[in-house]
C-alpha cells in the first residue's frame, strides 16, 4: 500500500534521516523531503508544503526549538530527539509540537505516532 503524504524529514544526522525513511518506507510512504538544519528545514518547508515534519531538537544553525518557534503552530511536527528532559518536551508542545519521541526509539514507536496524528 502507497500513502501519498509528503513526509519532511529534518535532522544534521544523515544516518538518522535514513533510519527513519527506511520506517516510513516500511510502512508504505513514498514521498519525502529532507533538511540537515533548521533554516534548510523552514526553506523546504515553505517550498515543498510537507504533510508532516520529523524535526531533531540539537543541530547546527537553526535547532528544532527555533524551527518550532517559527512554523510550530501552523505545521504538523513531531520531535524526534535524543534530548528527553521533561522541560524541553513540554517546551515543544508548548511551541506547537504535536508529540515527542526520543532516541533511540523504535519502528512500532515512530509508526504509532504517525497514526495517531497524522492517518485520520
Amino acid at each position: 500500500m502507497v500513502i501519498d503524504k509528503k513526509i519532511l524529514l529534518v535532522d544534521d544526522s544523515a544516518f538518522m534521516r535514513k533510519v527513519l525513511r527506511d520506517i516510513f518506507e516500511s510502512a508504505g510512504y513514498t514521498n519525502f523531503v529532507e533538511a540537515g538544519n533548521g533554516t534548510e528545514a523552514m526553506e523546504k518547508y515553505k517550498s515543498e508544503k510537507p504533510d508532516y515534519i520529523f524535526l531533531d531538537v540539537i543541530m547546527p544553525d537553526v535547532n528544532g526549538m527555533d524551527v518550532l518557534r517559527i512554523i510550530g503552530r501552523e505545521a504538523k511536527i513531531i520531535i524526534v530527539s535524543a534530548v528527553g528532559q521533561k522541560e524541553i518536551i513540554e517546551q515543544a508542545k508548548s511551541l506547537g509540537a504535536l508529540d515527542y519521541i526520543v532516541k533511540p526509539f523504535d519502528r512500532d514507536q515512530v509508526l504509532e505516532k504517525v497514526q495517531k496524528y497524522f492517518d485520520k
